[in-house]
């Protein structure tokens, strides 16, 4: 099946032809459009279970929240996810405040529990090309600990790519998560995966949130992925989400902290460059803490 057979079986509408996108490590990606004057954009993913479904959950929660644009969900199966296609605009200083101010008021939303999955995702879900579970936690250094650091120390370790003594350092900051946490907070309804390449400047002038890999939370997580890898006009996407909800104090501090997973699922899938970052962000953490 190819992409307009894919349009056609899952939304019912008529196709006028395709275009092969560019871009992304997951899956191929398509520009098909249909005979009524729309454009959707398709994407067929193999090889990762449950991974369009949990997408496709994952758009829908976050849409239901009303806060951040996000594209709306045609259709979808085990392998080929319809959304809405977004034309692409320049980063505007303008957008990044009504960005930082809905995504406040997304992570407010709240969530089940630190490790709730959107209500009709699945707990085995995937962040990039490495899957990720969600289960709920008592607590979000429970959670974080459990589902999201020690895991992926363990196959980094078995993968030769960090070595024992590196992985000690980062199981230390497990062990002293609920010291390192900073003030309790309640579970954040997160894009999970909130790098800036999944920042969508649309067009329209606005921000939309494409790729997630939605779950419950602690909000400081979408605020350190952010940072790491740098994204436009972040400073004023911050100023902006502390106009609504200011973040506890010490939370610069802690981005580190969270950036241990999202650096560690880069360890096990491109190497031990990152996991020497990992080990540099867990012994900054245990020297803040």
């Amino acid at each position: 099946m190819n992409a307009e057979d894919a349009v056609v079986a899952l939304t019912g509408s008529a196709t006028a032809g395709e275009r092969r996108l560019t871009g992304g490590d997951t899956s191929a990606a398509f520009e098909v459009r249909c005979s009524n004057g729309e454009t959707v954009f398709v994407k067929r993913t193999d090889g990762m279970p449950g991974a369009v479904p949990a997408e496709a959950a994952s758009l829908r929660w976050l849409a239901n929240s009303g806060t951040v644009p996000v594209p709306a969900v045609h259709g979808h199966d085990e392998h080929w996810l319809v959304t809405d296609h977004v034309a692409s605009g320049r980063p505007s200083s303008t957008a990044a405040e009504t960005f930082g101010r809905q995504l406040a008021t997304l992570h407010a939303s709240g969530a089940d529990g630190f490790g709730a999955p959107p209500p009709d995702g699945p707990a085995d879900a995937w962040i990039g090309l490495a899957p990720m579970r969600n289960e709920v936690k008592s607590d979000w250094p429970t959670f974080y600990a459990t589902h999201r650091v020690e895991p992926y120390v363990r196959r980094a370790t078995d993968q030769g790519v960090l070595s024992g003594t590196k992985g000690d350092t980062i199981m230390r900051v497990c062990a002293r998560l609920d010291d390192l946490a900073g003030p309790a907070e309640p579970p954040a309804r997160l894009h999970g995966d909130l790098w800036s390449g999944n920042v969508h400047w649309g067009s329209d002038d606005r921000v939309w949130l494409i790729d997630p890999a939605a779950h419950g939370g602690h909000r400081e997580t979408d605020i350190a992925m952010l940072h790491l890898f740098g994204c436009p006009h972040l400073e004023r996407i911050v100023a902006a989400y502390e106009e609504v909800t200011p973040l506890a104090d010490g939370w610069r501090a802690r981005i580190g902290l969270h950036q241990l997973f999202p650096l560690l699922v880069h360890t096990v899938l491109f190497g031990r460059g990152y996991g020497m970052q990992a080990v540099s962000a867990a012994r900054d953490a245990l020297t803040e803490g």
